[in-house]
């Protein structure tokens, strides 16, 4: 199941604020009527389920039909875009909020916080998730999650004076048993990444002006972070390709034994055994560093749908505890209803790695945040992971790489 951030295309937004002032046509408020869902790259697979939850809420609600719309994975984003340009939105959309937000913006989508206090249903991270700088209220529900979990090389750990049952459980402590590793074992390592928008935002750094049209993040806490992982790197304790263009990323490196830790999702310890049978046994696993980050997928109401009560009722429908839960049994993701938490199929820890893991990372969510704030597209963090680079390098200091980073990122997102 694909859970991931894309950035929403700029492009359209000329055309999006072309439509966003036209007030939407309402039939009815109450729940009858004919209404739209759209999905994103669900259906074959899970048509027969889509298709039950919609006879049920039809069943539940007699007068009202709902069309079940997939559309596939590549060019979402812009397909999303193009129908609200012409006014053509489904009224029940699958949006991650990174795509809700430049529709929110444009009052294309329904407030569903206004009068509902959704912390009573969700949990709190997923409610977030869809609550965007310089735009009041709530313009989601969150429908699936996923989270990381952290996953350490046994023997490593081991073998280099470490214990694989007390890992890090922060970054500070992360780079103590980095020294310890590396004063143990010269040739191996714990780290292996450099620091990136999320790890500010795990330290608590500001990264937008409240209005979300500034870039702020270049603080001196900030340069301090960077700086930590510049010394870190002149002492041996990470990889010299951590650097480089071709860098592999930390999951592959640790799936090749060259590194004692990554991080990945609950399903993350069967894909690395898979592809090192000899990692077998020899993998623990733990909660992610300080934060654990949160991924979501959501549906949001258009604010232009002719029966708009039907259209959230619809939206409350698919992302309950009871149709949330079925889903979750069916693919490997989390439901964001508090009421899941009964679900002993998403909780308990069955004594084995995987089990574990499962149950850790749906014992995550309740904490678990977005780390990479929506204004912060793919581009901007190629670009800020450049700044980065030099300064972790030392070729020019940390605060200039940063106020480089936040000075090409504010005219990037000027432009949007």
């Amino acid at each position: 199941m694909r859970i991931f951030r894309i950035a929403a295309a700029a492009v359209l937004m000329v055309s999006l604020a072309a439509c966003g002032d036209d007030s939407p046509t309402t039939d009815s408020d109450k729940i009858t009527g004919n209404i739209t869902l759209q999905t994103w790259a669900l259906t074959p697979k899970f048509t027969d389920y889509l298709n039950e939850v919609i006879a049920g809420f039809t069943a539940k609600y007699p007068g009202t039909s709902v069309k079940l719309l997939d559309q596939p994975g590549d060019g979402y984003s812009e397909k999303v875009l193009a129908q609200a340009s012409s006014n053509t939105l489904p009224d029940v959309i699958n949006l991650p909020p990174d795509f809700a937000l430049p529709l929110a913006k444009q009052n294309l989508l329904v407030d569903v916080g206004k009068g509902d206090d959704l912390s009573k249903t969700y949990v709190q991270g997923g409610i977030d998730a869809y609550k965007f700088n310089g735009v009041d209220g709530v313009y989601g529900y969150p429908w699936y999650l996923n989270t990381d979990l952290d996953y350490w090389n046994v023997k490593q750990f081991k073998d280099c004076g470490l214990d694989a049952n007390t890992p890090p459980a922060t970054t500070q402590e992360l780079f103590t048993q980095a020294a310890t590793m590396k004063a143990k074992c010269p040739d191996n390592f714990l780290m292996s990444r450099k620091p990136d928008v999320s790890d500010f935002v795990r330290a608590g750094i500001k990264i937008t002006s409240d209005d979300g049209k500034q870039f702020v993040f270049n603080t001196d806490q900030a340069a301090a972070l960077v700086d930590q992982y510049r010394d870190a790197f002149a002492k041996g304790y990470l990889p010299p390709s951590v650097l480089n263009s071709d860098y592999q990323g930390n999951s592959k490196l640790f799936t090749q034994g060259k590194v004692a830790w990554t991080t990945g999702g609950a399903t993350g310890l069967t894909d690395f055994q898979r592809d090192n049978p000899s990692l077998k046994g020899q993998v623990a696993v733990s909660k992610a560093l300080d934060t654990p980050p949160l991924y979501v997928q959501g549906v949001s109401v258009s604010s232009k749908s002719r029966y708009p009560a039907t259209a959230k009722a619809f939206a409350q429908w698919i992302t309950n505890a009871d149709n949330q839960n079925k889903f979750g049994h069916l693919v490997n993701i989390f439901p964001s209803t508090l009421a899941s938490a009964s679900d002993s199929y998403f909780g308990s820890d069955d004594g084995t790695p995987a089990g574990k893991a499962k149950a850790l990372a749906f014992g995550e969510l309740k904490d678990a945040k977005n780390l990479i704030p929506y204004e912060v597209n793919a581009d901007m963090q190629k670009l800020l992971d450049q700044q980065i680079a030099l300064a972790v390098k030392g070729d020019v200091t940390s605060k200039k790489a940063l106020d480089d980073a936040v000075a090409k990122m504010n005219q990037m997102l000027s432009r949007q």
